[in-house]
């Protein structure tokens, strides 16, 4: 039995690999026990791009917990606030929303202004929640992350690879079950407005239930998602990809294999702790910039990244980008 499952494995991870053989960092795993079914470069530095929202929403959420703040402690819109780049809500300063809506709505319009309100007011100032940030990313063994911002644009001071982004999304599932809902919600209103998320596989994969997207062009379209069927939970990191079409059918194309080939947890199964280091890593996270928004684009690094994505129609904006996914049979 052993061996013909052992055979089963290799083939399935030769199809899994021959998919995805240029491809970028990505990883399957289950969060409760933290059992790794799949992973490509967990260990390559990369740009988080919105992912970091996730962090975002997850000191807020230790803090709601301490009592430090409340569901309806007003987030205020600062100036600062103000002045991010978007995506954002764009409320006048002065202005607020409670707390609670305005963690909902970083994680589904990934809002860049009212990041920074979260950051406020949570932290009292950015710089004092960056450091919580980074503090919870230590407590976590997220040893190859780094925060800059509470939002996720452009910083050469702010990465993550897709291990430590398993081990934020696990956190987050397993400490806070009582803000599920927020990662998987569909829209929010907010303002008289009614904000769908950018997540299009709680549309189209079944059984997806949450979590997060993110795209900057240093970074290539990223997207932590999860999923549950039949009392099953898995959630998939891709990180990178050229467009959220491409970024979708391959998240979901990775959890459709680990349900459909749930043996490989009992069987060989390692975890997020326990997947093998790389041998040499760069210091840097990748650049996509170039290739991902055109050739004028800032500096590149393009050995690392070698026919990575040979075509590609310049992003221009500073925020997921959903286009439509059909669904999948």
């Amino acid at each position: 039995m052993l061996r013909r499952a052992f055979f089963c494995l290799v083939a399935v991870a030769a199809l899994l690999g021959s998919s995805a053989a240029k491809a970028s960092p990505a990883l399957v795993f289950e969060p409760y026990n933290g059992t790794v079914f799949y992973a490509e470069d967990p260990d390559t530095l990369w740009f988080p791009a919105s992912l970091t929202k996730m962090m975002t929403a997850y000191v807020a959420f230790h803090a709601l917990r301490n009592g430090e703040v409340k569901p309806d402690t007003p987030a205020i819109v600062t100036k600062n606030a103000l002045a991010q780049p978007p995506t954002k809500l764009g409320l006048p300063v002065g202005s607020s929303i409670p707390l609670e809506t305005a963690i909902r709505v970083i994680i589904v319009k990934s809002a860049n202004d009212v990041a920074v309100m979260v950051a406020e007011t949570v932290g009292g100032s950015e710089e004092a929640f960056i450091e919580r940030m980074n503090e919870a990313a230590k407590r976590l063994g997220m040893t190859s992350t780094q925060f800059a911002n509470p939002h996720g644009l452009p910083n050469e001071q702010q990465y993550t690879t897709a291990r430590d982004l398993g081990r934020l999304a696990r956190a987050l599932i397993i400490e806070f079950p009582e803000y599920a809902d927020i990662f998987s919600m569909k829209s929010v209103s907010v303002a008289k407005r009614q904000l769908r998320t950018h997540n299009g596989l709680l549309r189209t994969f079944n059984g997806a239930d949450g979590m997060k997207t993110g795209f900057i062009c240093h970074s290539g379209f990223n997207i932590v998602v999860s999923a549950t069927r039949d009392g099953r939970k898995l959630v998939a990191v891709v990180l990178g990809e050229k467009s959220t079409r491409i970024r979708n059918e391959r998240a979901a194309q990775l959890l459709e294999n680990g349900f459909k080939r749930y043996f490989w947890k009992s069987l060989f199964g390692t975890s997020l702790n326990g997947l093998p280091l790389p041998a040499d890593r760069d210091d840097r996270p990748v650049h996509l910039g170039k290739i991902i928004c055109g050739p004028n684009y800032g500096a590149i690094r393009p050995e690392l990244t070698p026919d990575l994505f040979p075509s590609q129609t310049p992003v221009t904006r500073l925020a997921d980008i959903p286009t439509p996914l059909p669904p999948l049979n």
